[in-house]
């Protein structure tokens, strides 16, 4: 379960087809547990899935990690030899996010869905709260910005690593083609609403 594919010859030992189940549940999961929380007069399906991309996006998803010690454990179950290596790997949000999605893959195959969903909302609590009190939309704050100097942000993804089913993206926004902000994410808008998030870090927002 906590098995990177760099540590073993054959990736299907790694976590990776738990992570890919993982996310699957882990998004009804939070879906199940919003949708008779919010009104449908202010949350239309737009809003709710804004509020529930923050709620289990891989920050949010490495945050639940290291709350619970995933890095420690991965740490420990990484072979000899691999060092700094595995050091620096079981700091990274793709790889905590993939365990903690393997974890709630694997929860989901032993106990069924009802108490796995149960046990993910209760890790997922505090994330949930936060993207209902405060929903970060980076985009649209720059976008915002941008427009009272008459400028337009374009995104254009530079970069694309992994498998099929645990992509990273790099995206770039830039200003009449000045980059101003780069950033990451397990999809093109989590990456896109990165890089709009330095970029405004970068403008003093």
């Amino acid at each position: 379960m906590v098995t990177h594919s760099s540590w073993t010859e054959r990736r299907s030992d790694s976590y990776e087809r738990l992570a890919f189940l993982g996310d699957s549940v882990l998004s009804l999961a939070v879906t199940t547990h919003l949708y008779p929380r919010l009104e449908a007069e202010r949350f239309g399906a737009g809003r709710l899935t804004k509020i529930r991309a923050q709620a289990v996006s891989g920050r949010s998803c490495m945050a639940v990690a290291e709350r619970i010690g995933m890095p420690e454990r991965l740490r420990a179950a990484a072979p000899d030899g691999t060092g700094q290596n595995a050091d620096a790997l079981v700091r990274t949000e793709r790889v905590l996010a993939s365990v903690i999605e393997a974890v709630i893959g694997a929860c989901y195959l032993a106990f069924g869905y009802e108490e796995t969903a149960a046990a993910v909302v209760d890790a997922f609590a505090p994330e949930v709260e936060e993207a209902l009190e405060h929903p970060v939309d980076f985009k649209s704050a720059l976008q915002e910005r941008l427009a009272r100097r008459g400028e337009l942000v374009a995104y254009t993804v530079t970069d694309e690593q992994g498998p099929p089913h645990d992509r990273v993206f790099t995206v770039e926004a830039s200003v009449a083609g000045v980059e101003v902000g780069r950033g990451q994410g397990r999809s093109k808008k989590d990456a896109e609403q990165e890089a709009a998030r330095v970029a405004l870090e970068a403008m003093g927002e």
